[in-house]
Order: C-alpha cells, then structure tokens, then sequence
C-alpha cells in the first residue's frame, strides 16, 4: 500500500499530539511531534541563558542541537527531555521562539527530511500550509478554550503538578492562540484543503477513528 503524509495542525492543547500519535502507531507510520522541536530548543535557549530574541544566537543554537525522538520520549542532544519541555517557562516562551525564521528554517528543513520518504504523521501549527503543504490527508484539529484548558489541567494533576490553577491554563491558552495567529512568520491557520475536526466533544478515539476512515478511503483511492 502507497504511503501517504498526513498533516495535523491546531492550536495548543486541541489533542492533535496524542492524536497523531495514536494514529501513527495504528497504521505503523512514523510520528513526528514537531511542537516538541520548538519546545526543546526553547528549553535549551532558556537553560542556557540565550536570549530567544537574538535570531542569530537562536538559530546557531537550533543547527547545534540533536532532536530525536525514540519510544514516546523527546531527545535532547542524548537528553530526555520530554517533561522538562513542558513546564510553565517553556510555555511561556516557545512561541517567542517559533516565531524566529532562523529557527524555523532550520527545523523545516529537519522535518521534511524526516517525511521524505513518507509514512509519516506529523503535528503542528504550519504542517499543511509549510511544512508539506503537498501532504495527501490534512486536517485541522481544534475544540474551545475551556476545554483544552481543562484537558491540559487534567494532565498537570495526573503529573502532580499543581504549581499552575485552571484560570492560569486557559489564560496562556488565550495568549498562546493570539501569538501563533499573528506572528509574520508561519503563522496558525488551516489550509485551504484541510479537514476541520472539533474534539470538544470526542474522545481521543473517537477523533482517531474520524481520521482513520479519511485515511483509509484516501490510501483506497491512491490504491485503485
């Protein structure tokens, strides 16, 4: 069966993460969380003290550092990163940091080398209009404010991290949402072909069983 790369894109918190990562690992694709790129280059720039505005210093930093990804854990030059990048600091800041091309460039550049060779699910907040605006199966997924700031509440509880309130969550959310639709570079949009998913009211299988019958009927399409 011809493989495909499937983009998902969306605001912070909509579940397009787990999403795609369900999705990739039923139908034996490779998953690629590139907000966790940004996310960990953000961590770094921030732990050792580089100002995220220097477009300079940040994109020198980006080409540097080594971003794996290797059993649902994030890779950081050998680091496991994967919970450090989710802390409130990095929230605060990683969109500062996806706004600067020099950044962007460089991790555009390791995101379509990794989705080359296809077979990919990748997640994001340009995937479908940069990234791999020829990706055969796009969607845009999506669901309020109060419910991802809920759900991201739910997951700092699980986490035992109470160091941040609800109110807290869904007012980054508000902000985070206004800095990616408004910066220059990149912004968040939908494509003009992609396929709008609400989850406010779906289960995380519920939306990956939607995605999967678009798949399904695109590769049954390609296949014929």
């Amino acid at each position: 069966m011809e493989k495909i790369i499937i983009a998902i894109d969306g605001p912070a918190g909509a579940g397009k993460s787990t999403i795609a990562k369900k999705l990739a690992s039923l139908i034996d694709y490779i998953y690629i969380d590139t907000g966790a790129m940004y996310r960990a280059i953000t961590y770094k720039a921030l732990s050792n003290n580089i100002d995220i505005y220097n477009d300079v210093l940040m994109g020198q930093l980006t080409i540097e550092s080594v971003i794996e990804f290797n059993s649902n854990k994030v890779l950081l030059d050998g680091e496991d990163v994967t919970r450090k990048i989710r802390g409130k600091r990095v929230n605060q800041n990683v969109s500062q940091v996806s706004a600067l091309l020099s950044v962007r460039k460089e991790l555009v550049h390791q995101q379509r080398k990794i989705g080359s060779e296809k077979g990919v699910v990748m997640d994001g907040r340009d995937i479908g209009t940069v990234v791999f605006p020829q990706a055969e199966l796009k969607l845009f997924v999506t669901a309020s404010v109060h419910e991802r700031a809920q759900r991201r509440y739910e997951e700092k509880i699980k986490e035992s991290a109470t160091d941040i309130t609800l109110q807290e969550i869904e007012e980054e959310l508000i902000i985070r949402d206004e800095k990616d639709s408004s910066r220059a570079i990149s912004p968040l949009k939908k494509a003009n072909d992609a396929i709008i998913l609400d989850t406010t009211n779906l289960t995380q299988e519920e939306s990956v069983n939607i995605i999967y019958n678009y798949y399904l009927k695109l590769v049954q399409v390609k296949n014929d």
